[in-house]
C-alpha cells in the first residue's frame, strides 16, 4: 500500500531558530500543528502572538480543521503557544508520556509547589512509544526518541517524520544531551530507531542554525540523507564514538538564552505559572541550578 503524503507548511521563527509546522491531509482538510512558538522578549518579559497568529491565519485561509497540537518535547529554547492555538482553532494537545519525568525534575528545580501537578494532566493526551492515531485519513505513528530530553517523541505522519531536536540538518549534526535527563548513548539509540524508517521518509526538523559555509536556513531532509551524511552520526559511527564526541561538544556549549522561562512554561503545557496575590505572573530564575 502506498504511504500517504501529507502537505507540510513550515513557519520559521528566526529569533529562536525554531520551525513550526502545519501538517494537513489534502483529502480531508484535517491538520496538525507541530511545535508552535509564543513570542517572548527576555529583556522585557513581554509576550506576543505574532508567530502563532501567522499559523492561525494560514489554517483559516486553507479551511483546515485542526485535530492535533503536537509537541515533540519540552522545549528549552522557546515558549509554546499551544494553549493560545487551542483557544483559537482547537485541537488535542499531545506530548510524550515521559513528560512526567521532566515535570518531576524541573518541578523541583523551580520549586513549583504542590499545586503543580507532575502527572502530565496539563496535556490532553500523553503518547506512548508505538502509539498510532489518525490525522484525517493519514496514519500517525509515535516513536519515543529520548536522549536530548527524556520525553522526546518523533511523529511519523504518512511519509513525513517530525523529529524535534533529535537531529539537525546533516551538515549541523545532532542535539545536545547535557540538559537534566539527557544522555548521549540514549540519543544514539533513538537515532537508530529513526534511521530504521524508509530512506525516502521526509524528515522535518525543529531548528536550524546555518552550518558553517551555508547561507540559507534549511529544515527538511530525509532519513537516507541523514544516514549518508550526518556529520555526527552517519552510518558507520559507533555508539562509543558518538558518545565521546557528543559529551566533549556539550561541555563547550552555553545554556540556551530562553531555557529558564521556556521550561517552566512548557512543562505546564504552555501555560504560565499561577498569578501571585497581586495579580501578576512571575517566571523564576533559579540561581546556580543548571
Amino acid at each position: 500500500m502506498m504511504t500517504a503524503i501529507p502537505d507540510v507548511k513550515a513557519f520559521f521563527d528566526e529569533p529562536t531558530n525554531t520551525v513550526s509546522y502545519v501538517v494537513s491531509d489534502p483529502a480531508t482538510k484535517k491538520a496538525a500543528i507541530v511545535d508552535s512558538v509564543l513570542d517572548y522578549d527576555p529583556k522585557s518579559g513581554r509576550t506576543s502572538r505574532d508567530s502563532a497568529d501567522a499559523i492561525i491565519a494560514y489554517v483559516k485561509e486553507q479551511g483546515f480543521e485542526v485535530e492535533w497540537l503536537l509537541e515533540t518535547h519540552v522545549h528549552a529554547d522557546h515558549l509554546s503557544a499551544a494553549p493560545y492555538l487551542k483557544e483559537k482553532v482547537g485541537g488535542t494537545l499531545a506530548i510524550g508520556s515521559y513528560i512526567r519525568t521532566v515535570q518531576d525534575v524541573f518541578g523541583k528545580i523551580f520549586n513549583a509547589g504542590t499545586e503543580f501537578q507532575r502527572d502530565g494532566s496539563q496535556f490532553d493526551r500523553l503518547v506512548e512509544d508505538g502509539d498510532t492515531f489518525k490525522l484525517g485519513g493519514i496514519d500517525v505513528q509515535a516513536i519515543h526518541t529520548p536522549g536530548h530530553t527524556p520525553a522526546c517523541m518523533t511523529y511519523v505522519i504518512g511519509d513525513a517524520a517530525f523529529v524535534g531536536d533529535t537531529l539537525f540538518m546533516p551538515d549541523y549534526g545532532t542535539a545536545r544531551c547535557d540538559f537534566p535527563g539527557g544522555h548521549a548513548g540514549t540519543l544514539y539509540r533513538s537515532i537508530q530507531k529513526i534511521y530504521a524508517l524508509p530512506d525516502e521518509t521526509r524528515m522535518f526538523l525543529c531548528h536550524d542554525y546555518k552550518a558553517p559555509g551555508r547561507d540559507t536556513f534549511e529544515w527538511e531532509t530525509s532519513v537516507g540523507e541523514q544516514k549518508r551524511a550526518n556529520i555526527h552520526v552517519h552510518e558507520g559511527v559507533s555508539e562509543e564514538e558518538f558518545v565521546k564526541m557528543r559529551n566533549e561538544r556539550d561541555a563547550t556549549l552555553a545554556m540556551p538564552t530562553l531555557i529558564l522561562p521556556s521550561v517552566q512554561v512548557n512543562m505546564r503545557a504552555g501555560h504560565m505559572p499561577p498569578a501571585e496575590d497581586n495579580g501578576t505572573t512571575y517566571l523564576k530564575i533559579p540561581v546556580d541550578a543548571l
